[in-house]
């Protein structure tokens, strides 16, 4: 929950107890020192702490005085700060806000299988763009409220307000059933934090850190960190690929800016491989015959990558095909490895 509603909350509930102890020590005054019943006691600590001015239940004792006096001179603080309170509470959408973020939290509570971003600065929102294209549930962690509250108002990418460098924070975005974390935050000891604690609370988790320092990479390699991603080298490479081999980058990106219906290029683990298919060729499955995708690559359960495998490659269900195609062809691909067909 944000911290800003935490506070306004805290500040409303602090002025209602305030206000509450006030009736109380008034409605106990009068009882004991005027003899009040206790209808009577309510109605003259409400008028008095209220300032309206109506007419005392019986004309009252010189020490009853002296405590109408001090119930007034301390009320007239408390009841200013409720209604301060309260006021801010409704009038700065806090409730409503609260209500939202609850809603939000039921939906997390309830996700599994999805990606935590920490950081939603530039990178940390083409990340969150790019996999919610590609239908991946995602979950932003951000303690920044002028980046939090666009999402707020949007209501259809789940957040949470918080540190993504605490347990708490990272529990609560369910981390023990997701996919994945990418932490993009600016600084890489913030970011070397957030893998320390995500290795220790789901140890087979996938996490992509960014780092900007050149021997920031070793650091978090070592706390557990799956990939590490440099933007200004990425940057540079690409510049100079651009020099070197434009027609190819273009090309290549031209691919992975299509939207995920028109081209992708998918990632398809043979895990499910019908026992049909076990230890075929791929030639032998005349999968571009049937799905029109095309096999661009391989990794093997060495992690050996290879490319453009030949038709003669037979299959194991320890490796990763990388395949290229529309989205309905990859469909018609994963049908046929699992189907047999």
């Amino acid at each position: 929950m944000s911290s800003k509603i935490n506070r306004s909350i805290r500040n409303s509930l602090l002025a209602v107890a305030g206000l509450l102890t006030l009736i109380s020590i008034g409605v106990f005054g009068y009882m004991n020192i005027e003899h009040y019943t206790f209808i009577e006691a309510l109605y003259m600590t409400v008028i008095t702490v209220s300032t309206v001015g109506f007419e005392e239940v019986h004309n009252l004792s010189e020490l009853g005085m002296i405590f109408t006096i001090l119930l007034i001179t301390f009320s007239i603080g408390i009841f200013g700060f409720v209604l301060t309170s309260v006021t801010r509470y409704i009038f700065d959408g806090v409730y409503k806000n609260y209500f939202k973020d609850n809603k939000v939290r039921r939906k997390i509570n309830s996700l599994e299988n999805h990606v935590i971003i920490c950081g939603y600065g530039r990178v940390g929102k083409q990340a969150a763009i790019d996999l919610i294209e590609h239908n991946v549930d995602v979950i932003i962690i951000d303690n920044d409220d002028a980046e939090i509250t666009p999402l707020r108002e949007r209501g259809d990418v789940l957040f949470i307000n918080g540190d993504a460098t605490t347990d708490e924070v990272l529990v609560s975005a369910q981390i023990h059933k997701a996919r994945a974390l990418i932490t993009t935050l600016p600084k890489d000891a913030d970011n070397l934090f957030v893998v320390l604690s995500a290795k220790v609370l789901q140890k087979d988790l996938q996490i992509i850190s960014r780092a900007s320092d050149d021997h920031s990479d070793v650091k978090l390699k070592r706390a557990g960190a799956t990939n590490i991603i440099m933007p200004d080298r990425i940057g540079g490479q690409r510049m100079a690929k651009l020099v070197a081999q434009p027609d190819i980058v273009e090309f290549l990106e031209y691919i992975l800016i299509q939207d995920a219906n028109d081209v992708n290029l998918e990632e398809i683990s043979l895990k499910n491989l019908h026992p049909n298919f076990h230890n075929k060729k791929i030639g032998e499955l005349g999968i571009r015959n049937k799905s029109g995708a095309n096999i661009i690559g391989m990794k093997n359960s060495e992690k050996i990558y290879s490319f453009n495998p030949s038709a003669n490659t037979h299959l194991k269900t320890n490796d990763m095909l990388f395949v290229l195609g529309t989205q309905t062809q990859i469909s018609s691909f994963r049908e046929l490895l699992e189907s047999g067909n």
